[in-house]
């Protein structure tokens, strides 16, 4: 398998949700199966050769992730009216002030249909929300590459401070319909030193829960 240069996170690596759905697929998880966690021992590469022995996934000789089947995949993040979420988003810190402005997933400098652009903005009680245009062709990637950035913006804020992902244990019960109008919501959980845990879950048009995860971020060394 193989990381297309357009699935971005921080330049010249992949992003992290989507890498980690990519990895979990080849590791055997299944939409509507049970939560999945994968962790990113180094950013995952782009354009490169990989292979998922046993759980986990090499690039050659260099160990880039491990996947393990879990019992859980995140708290019970509420869910928020599409109306609120698109208040919600007219705030988000990214769009004057993006560590990775060119994120496939929350990047504001990539063009409608080319990035996810889901601009998760803050709600009271360290939480976020987004919504989010289901692109055609979705699928369980996409799903855990919308569940990755709304939760890490939870710790971002309007700090300016720069998190990458570093675990993600998610679980996709289905997927949603392309062009439908969906909202993805992200909760703090706590923050130790570096590591913020934070949750998040994506709600269908009709209000039902499609997806969550809970994930840990791990602040860069500045």
């Amino acid at each position: 398998m193989r990381i297309p240069a357009r699935f971005n996170g921080p330049p010249g690596t992949g992003n992290g949700g989507w890498c980690a759905g990519v990895f979990a697929t080849a590791a055997g998880a299944r939409i509507g199966g049970p939560p999945v966690q994968v962790t990113l021992r180094v950013p995952p590469p782009l354009e490169t050769s990989l292979e998922v022995r046993d759980g986990v996934v090499w690039a050659g000789a260099a160990l880039i992730a491990e996947v393990v089947v879990v019992e859980e995949a995140g708290g019970d993040v509420p869910p928020v009216p599409l109306a609120e979420a698109a208040v919600a988003a007219k705030g988000y810190p990214g769009l004057t002030g993006h560590p990775f402005p060119t994120c496939y997933v929350c990047g504001p400098d990539r063009a409608p249909g080319d990035g996810l652009r889901i601009f998760p903005g803050p709600l009271p009680g360290d939480r976020t929300a987004a919504p989010w245009t289901v692109p055609d062709g979705v699928s369980a990637e996409t799903m855990w590459a919308a569940l990755d950035c709304p939760g890490g913006w939870t710790a971002i804020g309007d700090s300016g401070r720069a998190f990458v992902l570093g675990r993600i244990a998610a679980t996709v019960g289905e997927l949603p319909a392309p062009g439908s109008e969906c909202v993805v919501v992200g909760a703090l959980s706590g923050v130790h030193g570096r590591k913020a845990t934070v949750d998040s879950a994506v709600y269908g048009p009709d209000g039902r829960r499609l997806a969550r995860a809970r994930a840990t971020w791990l602040a860069l060394v500045q």
